[in-house]
């Protein structure tokens, strides 16, 4: 019979500390209510009394149907009772399932942190979880510092577990608090902790310093954790927290691990992973990590001509998992080392059968190869690839034509006799017949000849209401004054749709008008507009 392990989210909370985040009240409850579908066990919905936007969140806490809503908190201070202690007291009194309160059980922190004897620690945890306990809050204690307090005093950090598991807690959770743990130490040390309190309900909480956070945490389960703490694309302060999706997804796909544990998590729900991630991403406003294991989108992609035809007979030969079990998918990418196999396979990606004997097929070959040399790249800029073969084979209406376009960059004062640059684009352009000349600023040339480019397209303005440039690259790839610009532009859509695009030139401004009219001829077509 398999075990069952329990996951505790920490994104809202551990999540929020990574620098450059910042999640509303909206991007809380969003997240919260992802992670109730996906199937995770507790969701920790952050500091109750520590700021605004915590408190709000759980004084009007989101409907969870399967995950309980946990509140995060300290230990009360020494010198006061557990009812007297304001930040404890918030989170007793949190509208939440549970409460999870961080002490010290390590002995140098509580001498040299805390200042406080090892006694008053001690009491410190016993009284708030019993406090939580009598409230009937499920109570969940993170013992802070644990590895490194266990190495320097093993008693005393066990002696912190014991007062947090005499006076309730239904998990002691062991923390790596500065990342710094190796996995085998962890699982001898979890061992140990498993050996001495064969009763209590152990957990562990990595933080990924070495890079290693799911590992130890899969260590830890090895020596009898049965809790796992992690975050969402394993977002935290300093290098970050275990990757909870990763995580999951090597639990359940695994064989040693699927044939021992058990999550509340089905296969259907492991399909949602690759979506929950780019999600977070999504609110986030922030490029997904293409090589994420698991769900980031290069983690099927294949390039080389001889790895992507062995993948097309067998995909196990490079792939260790199915990429549609965790809702992802594979691709088969497109370079000058591509062979005749990697079109066609890349063509039946795109619902174009051809057979393998065609001319066209070749022709194509040739001339991606042709502009490759040229400074092209189409591993990375697949909707070009795509535009680039369906127009090979007149499947992509011209839905317009540039017959001109300028842009100018001014150097003023302004009405407050500020200087300031102004950036102005022109473009000239016929559709369906009609001319139309755009006028547009923007925050440099680039962002100016977008804004032109897309202000008015006539009949096929509608499709492009939610289209946005969301990143920008440039590379020179030769030298001097004549040197060649490669542009790489990644735009989005108001369905999550990511896509890539290439432009090549002498001129930087020219490679990234190529790369913006491929942007929104892929986004036409995708849509459907004039087909």
């Amino acid at each position: 019979m398999r075990e069952r392990l329990f996951l505790f989210d920490t994104t809202l909370r551990d999540g929020a500390q990574t620098q450059g985040v910042d999640f509303s009240i909206e991007d809380k409850n969003q997240i919260a209510r992802a992670l109730d579908l996906l199937g995770v066990d507790y969701i920790e919905g952050g500091f109750p009394g520590a700021n605004p936007t915590d408190s709000e969140f759980f004084a009007h806490p989101p409907q969870l149907a399967r995950a309980r809503l946990t509140a995060f908190g300290m230990t009360k201070r020494a010198g006061r009772s557990a009812a007297n202690d304001p930040a404890l007291s918030a989170v007793v009194e949190a509208r939440a399932d549970c409460a999870c309160l961080v002490g010290k059980a390590s002995r140098y922190q509580v001498e040299v942190a805390l200042e406080i004897s090892l006694q008053d620690n001690l009491d410190n945890i016993s009284q708030s979880i019993a406090t939580l306990v009598a409230k009937g809050r499920e109570a969940l204690f993170d013992a802070e510092h644990f590895f490194d307090g266990y190495r320097q005093d093993p008693e005393y950090a066990l002696d912190c577990l014991r007062a947090a598991h005499e006076a309730g807690a239904r998990w002691l959770v062991l923390c790596d608090t500065n990342g710094g743990t190796m996995p085998e130490e962890v699982e001898r040390i979890v061992g140990q902790v498993r050996s001495r309190l064969i009763n209590a309900g152990l957990g562990i909480h990595a933080h990924n310093d070495t890079g290693q956070a799911v590992a130890v945490s899969l260590a830890a389960v090895r020596a009898g954790a049965r809790h796992i703490q992690g975050t969402l694309n394993g977002l935290g302060e300093r290098c970050g927290n275990a990757n909870l999706l990763t995580l999951i997804a090597n639990l359940m796909l695994k064989e040693d691990y699927a044939r021992a544990f058990e999550l509340g998590i089905g296969m259907t729900e492991l399909a949602q992973l690759t979506h929950v991630s780019r999600l977070l991403d999504e609110i986030l406003n922030r490029a997904p990590d293409r090589h994420a294991p698991y769900v980031g989108t290069s983690a099927f992609a294949h390039k080389g001509g001889l790895h992507s035809a062995a993948v097309l007979k067998d995909p196990g030969t490079y792939e260790h998992v199915p990429p549609h079990v965790v809702g992802n998918g594979r691709k088969i990418l497109v370079s000058d080392q591509a062979g005749r196999s990697t079109v066609l396979a890349r063509l039946g990606q795109y619902g174009i059968d051809l057979d393998a004997k065609d001319e066209r097929i070749t022709r194509l070959l040739e001339e991606v190869k042709r502009r490759e040399f040229l400074g092209y790249a189409y591993d990375g800029a697949e909707a070009s690839f795509e535009l680039l073969a369906r127009r090979a084979l007149g499947q992509v209406p011209d839905y317009f034509d540039v017959e001109s376009f300028r842009v100018i960059v001014e150097r003023r004062h302004n009405a407050r006799a500020e200087l300031m640059t102004v950036s102005e684009a022109v473009v000239k352009l016929k559709v369906s017949g009609e001319t139309l000349h755009n006028v547009a600023t923007g925050n440099g040339p680039i962002n100016a000849l977008d804004a032109a480019l897309r202000k008015d397209l006539g009949v096929y303005s509608s499709f492009l209401a939610d289209l946005s440039l969301v990143d920008y690259k440039v590379r020179i790839l030769t030298s001097g004054t004549e040197a060649v610009t490669r542009v790489m532009v990644e735009s989005a859509d108001g369905q999550g749709r990511r896509w890539s695009t290439v432009g090549v030139s002498a001129n930087i401004v020219d490679a990234s008008f190529e790369a913006l009219s491929d942007s929104i001829c892929y986004k036409l077509f995708r849509d459907g507009a004039g087909v």
